[in-house]
């Protein structure tokens, strides 16, 4: 079992910045690929980035791409994003996953929800124009 817990929101105002944080607890997840997802009011779940086991490889959704960043710290068991000229329709519950079955690796299946076996509880993220 791993169980992730998100950190990191609040609210903020357009043009800010903000660091998430997911620690990880119950197992190393130094070999997993991670991902974050965010669901808006009334949206579905969908992908924002992903990182491979190393934080060697990174994807992107594209209206996030040169403003958010993921990375991870495997000695911390912590993966991070952070989010960089936020607007309004950055605003959303931002959720950790771990795919525990992609052998660290991230890849074009990386993006769907149902590739990743274990999520936070997810932390809100506000920005106001």
């Amino acid at each position: 079992q791993v169980q992730l817990v998100e950190s990191g929101g609040g609210l903020v105002q357009a043009g800010d910045s903000v660091r998430l944080s997911c620690a990880a607890s119950g197992r190393t997840i130094s070999t997993f690929a991670m991902g974050w997802f965010r669901q808006a009011p009334g949206k579905e779940r969908e992908f924002v980035a992903a990182v491979d086991a190393s934080g060697g490889s990174t994807d992107y959704e594209d209206s996030v791409k040169g403003r958010f960043t993921i990375s991870r710290d495997n000695a911390k068991n912590t993966v991070y994003l952070q989010m960089n000229s936020l607007q309004p329709e950055d605003t959303a519950v931002y959720y950790c996953a771990a795919d525990v079955t992609s052998d660290g690796e991230i890849n074009w299946y990386s993006g769907y929800a149902t590739k990743y076996d274990y999520w936070g509880q997810g932390t809100q993220v506000t920005v106001s124009s």
